[in-house]
C-alpha cells in the first residue's frame, strides 16, 4: 500500500512539473560566476545554475556580479532546462515560438540569437517569410508554420500588426531586393543591411542601398 501511494505521488509530481515547468522557476537572481555566448552559472545562496541563454541575452549582460535573469524551466523526462533572459519580452517570444509544432527549445533560442526579439516580431506580424527563413535550421515550411501561428498571437501580446509594424523591416526588405538585383547574393548584403538599419531605424530605402554598396 505505500508504495503504491509512493507511486502515485511521483506520478502527480511528474504530471503537475510536465504541466506548470513555465511558472517553476520565474526569476533567478545571484552572483555571476559564469558567462559563455551560450550559457551563464548563476551562485544563489550557494546553489549553482546552469542556464541557457541567447546571444541577444548575452549581449545585454552587464559585467556586473550580481545579475537576476528571467527564466523558463522546460522540464523532459530525462532532463529539467533552465533558459534565461535578460528581458520579459524575450521569454515571452521564446515561449511562444516554441509553442510552434516543430520548434524546440533549441530552434527558438536560435532564432533569438540571429534575430534581435524586435526583428523577430516585426517579421512575424508582417509575414516576412525571407527574414524568418534566413535563420540558420528554419526551413520555408517552418517559417511559414511560424508566421500562420504567430501572427495573431503576437499582435495580441505585444499590440504589433502589420499597419502599425515599422518601416525599417519593409524598407530592409527593399534595399535588399535592389542588391540582388544589382548582382549581390542576400547572404553578402544581410549583415551589412541589419548593421545600417541597427544604426539607422529610420533610414530610407535609397540611403540603405547607397550605404551598403560602399560597404559591400
Amino acid at each position: 500500500m505505500i508504495l503504491i501511494l509512493i507511486f502515485l505521488s511521483c506520478l502527480f509530481s511528474y504530471f503537475w512539473l510536465t504541466n506548470h515547468r513555465q511558472f517553476m522557476i520565474y526569476s533567478i537572481q545571484g552572483r555571476l560566476i559564469e558567462k559563455n555566448p551560450t550559457n551563464v552559472v548563476i551562485d544563489c545562496n550557494g546553489l549553482s545554475y546552469f542556464i541557457h541563454i541567447s546571444l541577444h541575452t548575452y549581449s545585454l549582460i552587464p559585467s556586473e556580479e550580481s545579475l537576476k535573469l528571467y527564466t523558463h524551466l522546460q522540464v523532459k523526462e530525462d532532463s529539467h532546462t533552465l533558459f534565461g533572459f535578460w528581458e520579459k519580452s524575450e521569454r515571452e517570444i521564446f515561449r511562444l515560438l516554441i509553442s510552434v509544432s516543430g520548434v524546440g527549445a533549441s530552434t527558438a533560442r536560435t532564432m533569438l540569437s540571429s534575430l534581435e526579439p524586435r526583428q523577430i516580431m516585426e517579421a512575424i506580424a508582417t509575414g516576412d517569410v525571407a527574414t524568418v527563413q534566413g535563420i540558420k535550421g528554419i526551413g520555408a515550411k517552418t517559417a511559414q508554420r511560424v508566421i500562420i501561428d504567430l501572427k495573431d498571437k503576437i499582435a495580441k501580446v505585444f499590440g504589433i500588426d502589420e499597419v502599425s509594424a515599422p518601416k525599417s523591416n519593409r524598407n530592409r526588405e527593399e534595399a535588399l531586393s535592389a542588391l540582388e538585383t544589382l548582382g549581390y547574393t542576400r547572404k553578402q548584403s544581410e549583415k551589412v543591411v541589419e548593421r545600417i538599419v541597427r544604426e539607422e531605424p529610420n533610414a530610407t530605402v535609397e540611403s540603405l542601398i547607397k550605404q551598403a554598396l560602399k560597404k559591400l
